[in-house]
């Protein structure tokens, strides 16, 4: 084949050529774009912490208004533990009302809450929330059985 012979020139071909990496480079750059963000507000590369932070804005809002009944099953991710609560003879629901009024470091009912962060581990996520503007309670989202509990250790923010 020579200069003179050479095909024609596809116009279409071309431009869904450029489109399509014209099209490439934005999806990679939205995606660097997300995961930063994500990282850096604290919610996981790509967000991907937003559903156990989720799970615990559910849970607060059922504290602050006092179903603790219900809150008491979201904490044992078990919707029907009134069925056995003989699983629950270890930490029973009048402890864990308790834990969330009375004996809790903002010694009384929560008022207002915000989930502010989390952070991956090997075994779950850690999730961050403010209690009453002023304390902080970190409690942790087991990934095996998606039970929670209270982590000893005060979360912050960064690498």
């Amino acid at each position: 084949m020579t200069l003179l012979n050479a095909p024609e020139f596809d116009e279409q071909k071309e431009n869904l050529r450029r489109n399509i990496w014209v099209g490439s480079g934005i999806f990679v750059a939205a995606m660097v774009m997300l995961t930063v963000a994500g990282f850096l507000l604290g919610h996981g590369w790509l967000f991907t912490n937003l559903p156990a932070e989720h799970r615990m804005n559910v849970f607060l809002t059922a504290v602050e208004a006092g179903d603790y009944p219900k809150a008491y099953g979201i904490f044992n991710n078990d919707a029907e533990w009134q069925k056995h609560p003989q699983r629950y003879a270890d930490y029973p629901l009048q402890r864990f009302t308790e834990d969330f009024t009375t004996e809790s470091e903002w010694k009384g009912p929560i008022t207002s809450f915000h989930v502010d962060f989390s952070k991956r581990d090997a075994t779950g996520t850690v999730v961050a929330a403010t209690i009453n503007g002023t304390t902080n309670l970190t409690l942790k989202i087991q990934r095996a059985d998606g039970t929670m509990a209270f982590f000893p250790y005060e979360l912050t923010r960064g690498l």
